[in-house]
């Protein structure tokens, strides 16, 4: 019963992280945009180094708002490249962006050898150590996120899913674009805080990918997504827990070894069928 208790809000923040993460890698996904989690993620890691280096509690409101910050820049420049007559891929900016912002962490924790163990946090995270307090804020966060999609999820389907369609009926992609990179922004800041750069990834991308093995709809794929997630997180807490192993880095590998699972399943499915 005390393991119980104490992976309960580990548990709860994961089934948090995946139902918001497996929706917008839904639209990651299509849009073919893989890395933009990963590499917001690290601008928003940065953003929090930064603040460190300031003199700012790292886990404060403080060292949230400029991170926040960063990753609004972040969005700006990646809704201003997206299009089908740009010159430079998007995934190819999103790449540079990704490895200058984990260059610039690297650099700026240099001058500070007290925070390296700052600089691992972000990377894995150390979900395990989630608070209460800390599991109600970012529900209510990614609450109001998700209503925002709930209630525009029209607009933004349609620019993921045939943005010139979007663009022939006078829809601003850019705008929308910025809006859905902006929520998105939203929802890294405080994932990364909570879980680190690499399982947030994980979240956004896996299931989504696990999913589409299986279903061709966006309801199927979220259903899958989700399911997925919600089990994957739950294995890994209690593998984490029992094996005494780093949390993050145990559910991201335990998501890795699902998804070789899944797909050999369904390579297989085809096989029997014909048999």
């Amino acid at each position: 019963m005390d393991a119980l208790s104490f992976l309960a809000a580990p548990f709860i923040a994961s089934l948090i992280l995946t139902g918001i993460h497996a929706y917008l890698g839904v639209h990651v996904v299509e849009r073919g945009v893989i890395f933009v989690d990963l590499s917001l993620a690290q601008i928003a890691a940065l953003g929090t180094t930064i603040a460190v280096l300031a003199g700012i509690e790292p886990h404060g409101d403080g060292a949230y708002v400029v991170s926040l910050a960063f990753t609004f820049v972040g969005a700006a420049v990646f809704s201003t490249i997206r299009g089908h007559k740009a010159r430079i891929p998007q995934e190819a900016v999103i790449g540079i962006t990704y490895a200058v912002a984990s260059a610039a962490a690297i650099l700026a924790m240099s001058k500070s050898m007290e925070q390296t163990e700052h600089l691992k946090e972000m990377l894995v995270g150390n979900i395990l150590t989630v608070s209460w307090l800390e599991v109600g804020k970012t529900a209510l966060l990614y609450g109001g996120v998700g209503l925002f999609h709930y209630i525009f999820r029209r607009r933004f389907l349609s620019i993921t899913l045939d943005q010139q369609a979007a663009e022939a009926q006078g829809v601003s992609v850019r705008l929308w674009d910025f809006l859905f990179y902006a929520s998105f922004g939203f929802v890294v800041t405080s994932s990364v805080a909570i879980a680190g750069v690499l399982l947030v990834f994980c979240y956004l991308i896996v299931p989504s990918v696990g999913a589409m093995l299986y279903a061709e709809s966006i309801g199927p794929r979220l259903a899958i997504g989700w399911t997925m997630g919600t089990l994957v997180s739950a294995l890994g807490v209690y593998l984490s827990l029992k094996l005494d192993l780093p949390t993050g880095a145990t559910i991201v590998c335990t998501f890795g070894i699902v998804l070789v699972l899944m797909a050999a399943l369904r390579t297989l499915a085809p096989r029997r069928s014909r048999a």
